[in-house]
C-alpha cells in the first residue's frame, strides 16, 4: 500500500472520527434537561434575569391587579386540583349575599331520614348550585338533612351567580320546582322571593364578580435547551409544589387544608403522559393564580413571583405573558398596586378572597 494511500485512509478515519463525535456531542445538546439526584446540585446557570422583579417580592407591600386589565389572563386549574386528606374548612351554607333563599315551614318535626328521601336527585339548577338546609331541633343550627337529626324548618337556595353567568327566569323557575316538590314531600309550606326581584339581583351580582374575577399567569419559556417533565417536575418540587390530579399539572397547597391551591404549575399533559416522558423536550410551562380563590394572607401574588423567578434561575428559563413578551417590573409594579385595591373592593362587598362565599361565586 503505498504512503498516499495510507494517507488518505488516516485523513478518511479522522473525519469520520470527527462526524461521530459531532452528531453524538448534538445529540447531547438537543437532549432535554433531566432531573438529577437529589444529593446533587440542580441549580441552572447563573447570569442576569429577565426580568428582575425587586419590589413586588418585598414582603413587607401586599401585591395587588385590576380585573379588568389583567397581564395574562390563564386558565388556571381549579380547586379540585389539590385534595388533602383532610378537610378543615366547614363548607359553606346557603348566605343571603349569594343565594336565593326561601324559607319552608313545618307544623311538626321532621326526621332527616325524611328529609333525605325528599331531596331531589340533582343539586342543581340549570347550571346553579342548589340545596336544602335544615333547622336543627336540638342544636338550633341550619345544615344539611342528615339521618338521626330532626328539623323544626327548612330553607332552599339558590345560588344567584357563578362563573357560567347570573341566574335567570328558567332557572328560578327550576328551582321553585324542586322547592316545591321537596316542600310537599316533607309537608311545608314554602315561601318563594319575587322571581323578578331575584333576577336583577342575580344580574348586579354577576356584573360585580365579572369585574373583579382575576386570573393570572406567567409563561416560563426555556431560553435554550429544552426541559424533561421530570425536571420541571424536580425543581417545582423543591418550591412546595405536590402532584395534580391531571398529568401534566403541579400545585401549590394552601397553608390550610382544605382550601384550593394557592398556584397552579401547569406543561403539556401528552407530555406527561409518553411512554418515555424524559425523551419528552418541554419549551414552556405555565404559573397561574386564580386571585378571588386565595385567601388575601397568603401573598399568593408574590410567591407567584417569587417561584416564577426562582425556577427562570434554576431552569434558565425567561418569564413573558401569553405573547411571549418579557414581563417587565414596570408591569408587576401596576399588578401589585391594582390588585391591592381588587382586594379592598372585594373585601368592602364581604366577598373577600379567599372567603368561602368567593369561592363559591367565582366557581
Amino acid at each position: 500500500m503505498s504512503t498516499l494511500q495510507i494517507s488518505l485512509g488516516v485523513a478518511g478515519a479522522v473525519i469520520l472520527a470527527a462526524v461521530v463525535a459531532h452528531g453524538a456531542w448534538t445529540s447531547r445538546k438537543s437532549r432535554p434537561k433531566q432531573a438529577t439526584p437529589e444529593n446533587r446540585s440542580a441549580a441552572g446557570p447563573s447570569g442576569t434575569l429577565e426580568p428582575s422583579f425587586s419590589n413586588p417580592l418585598d414582603a413587607r407591600r401586599e401585591p395587588a391587579l385590576d380585573a379588568t386589565r389583567p397581564l395574562a389572563a390563564g386558565q388556571g386549574d381549579g380547586p379540585d386540583d389539590f385534595k388533602p386528606p383532610t378537610v378543615l374548612d366547614k363548607k359553606a351554607g346557603l348566605d343571603s349575599l349569594i343565594d336565593v333563599i326561601a324559607p319552608l315551614s313545618v307544623e311538626s318535626l321532621v326526621s332527616g331520614e325524611a328529609a333525605i328521601a325528599a331531596l331531589p336527585a340533582t343539586r342543581r339548577a340549570g347550571s346553579k348550585p342548589f340545596a336544602v338546609e335544615g333547622l336543627d331541633a336540638e342544636t338550633g343550627e341550619w345544615e344539611v338533612p342528615a339521618a338521626g337529626h330532626r328539623y323544626s324548618a327548612f330553607q332552599a337556595g339558590v345560588q344567584l351567580a357563578n362563573r357560567t353567568g347570573a341566574l335567570n327566569q328558567i332557572e328560578y323557575s327550576e328551582f321553585v320546582m324542586k322547592t316545591q316538590a321537596f316542600a310537599d314531600a316533607v309537608g311545608a309550606e314554602a315561601e318563594f322571593p319575587e322571581m323578578q326581584e331575584e333576577v336583577l339581583r342575580a344580574r348586579e351580582l354577576d356584573q360585580f364578580a365579572g369585574e373583579h374575577d382575576a386570573q393570572l399567569s406567567f409563561t416560563l419559556r426555556a431560553r435554550n435547551t429544552a426541559w424533561s417533565p421530570g425536571y420541571v417536575q424536580q425543581n417545582a418540587a423543591r418550591l412546595g409544589f405536590v402532584a395534580g390530579v391531571i398529568p401534566g399539572r403541579m400545585v401549590l397547597p394552601n397553608s390550610q387544608q382544605g382550601l384550593p391551591p394557592v398556584l397552579s404549575l401547569a406543561f403539556d399533559t401528552q407530555a406527561a403522559l409518553a411512554e418515555e416522558p424524559e425523551q419528552t423536550a418541554l419549551r414552556e410551562l405555565t404559573l397561574s393564580l386564580d386571585v378571588p380563590l386565595v385567601l388575601r394572607s397568603e401573598r399568593a401574588f408574590a410567591r407567584l413571583c417569587e417561584s416564577a423567578l426562582t425556577l427562570a434561575a434554576a431552569m434558565d428559563g425567561v418569564i413573558t405573558d401569553d405573547n411571549a413578551n418579557p414581563i417587565r417590573a414596570e408591569a408587576m409594579d401596576v399588578i401589585n398596586t391594582d390588585l391591592e385595591k381588587l382586594h379592598d373592593r372585594l373585601d368592602a362587598r364581604e366577598l373577600s378572597a379567599g372567603s368561602a362565599v368567593a369561592r363559591r361565586l367565582f366557581s
